[in-house]
C-alpha cells in the first residue's frame, strides 16, 4: 500500500480528497497544525487507513519529519497534495503589505512546499512513480493587488513547481498545479469538496500538463 499525504488537511477539500484516494486503496496521511484529529477520526470510522500528523508548514524541519513519520507508519508516499489555507496577513492589499507579511507568505508557499517535496521525492523516485499536486487560488495565475502576499508567493511557488515538472518527469514523477478560482462552496456541485477531489484524482491518473483550472479564471 502506498500513501497520499495531504499537507494542510481539513474537513472540506482535504477530507474529500482523502475519501477519493482512500476508495482507490491508498493509505492517507493528514498533516496540519492540529494533527487533523477530527477528519482523521471520521475517515477512520468510514474504514479508511488514515492517520493524522502535526506539522506547521513554516517549520521546514518539522514538516519534513512529519512526512517521514507518515511514510514509516503507512507506507511510501506516492501522492503529495500541498494545500494549506493562507493566513489572513497574506491577503492584504499591496500598499498595506509589509516586508514581514511577504516573508511569511514566502515561507508558507515556497519554503513549505520545497521542504515537503524534497522529503518525498527520493521515495517517489525509488517507486518509479509519484504525483505532486499544488492547490492554489486564482492569484497564482493572475496577480491580485487585493491579496498581495499570495500573489507574490504563489507566483514563486508556481515557478518552482513548473521547473520541477520538467526536471522530474523522466523519473516517473508528475508535478502539477490545480488552480481553484474563487470560493469553495459545499452547496455548489462544481466547486464543492468532492468535485475538487475528483479533479485531483483525474490529475493523478492522467498525468497531463502542469497547470490546470478547476473552473475558468474570471475575466479581469
Amino acid at each position: 500500500m502506498t500513501t497520499l499525504a495531504i499537507v494542510g488537511a481539513g474537513p472540506g477539500v482535504g477530507a474529500a480528497v482523502a475519501r477519493r484516494f482512500g476508495r482507490e486503496g491508498f493509505a492517507i496521511a493528514l498533516l496540519s497544525r492540529s494533527g487533523a484529529g477530527g477528519p482523521a477520526a471520521e475517515l477512520a470510522a468510514e474504514g479508511l487507513t488514515v492517520r493524522g500528523f502535526a506539522a506547521d508548514v513554516r517549520d521546514r524541519s518539522g514538516l519534513a519529519s512529519a512526512l517521514a513519520d507518515a511514510a514509516a507508519a503507512l507506507g511510501p508516499i506516492e501522492v503529495l497534495q500541498y494545500s494549506p489555507i493562507p493566513a489572513r496577513e497574506f491577503l492584504r492589499p499591496v500598499l498595506e503589505t509589509t516586508h514581514d507579511d511577504l516573508a511569511a507568505a514566502v515561507e508558507f508557499s515556497v519554503h513549505g512546499p520545497m521542504a515537503a517535496i524534497q522529503q518525498v521525492l527520493p521515495g517517489m523516485r525509488e517507486l518509479g512513480r509519484g504525483t505532486v499536486v499544488l492547490v492554489n487560488g486564482g492569484s497564482a495565475a493572475r496577480p491580485n493587488a487585493a491579496v498581495a502576499g499570495t500573489s507574490v508567493a504563489f507566483a514563486a511557488e508556481s515557478a518552482y513547481a513548473r521547473m520541477l515538472h520538467d526536471v522530474v518527469a523522466g523519473d516517473g514523477v508528475h508535478v502539477t498545479q490545480l488552480i481553484v478560482p474563487g470560493a469553495i462552496r459545499e452547496d455548489d456541485p462544481v466547486t464543492n469538496g468532492p468535485a475538487i477531489a475528483e479533479h485531483v484524482w483525474t490529475l493523478h491518473r492522467s498525468r497531463e500538463g502542469f497547470r490546470h483550472f478547476h473552473t475558468p479564471l474570471p475575466e479581469a
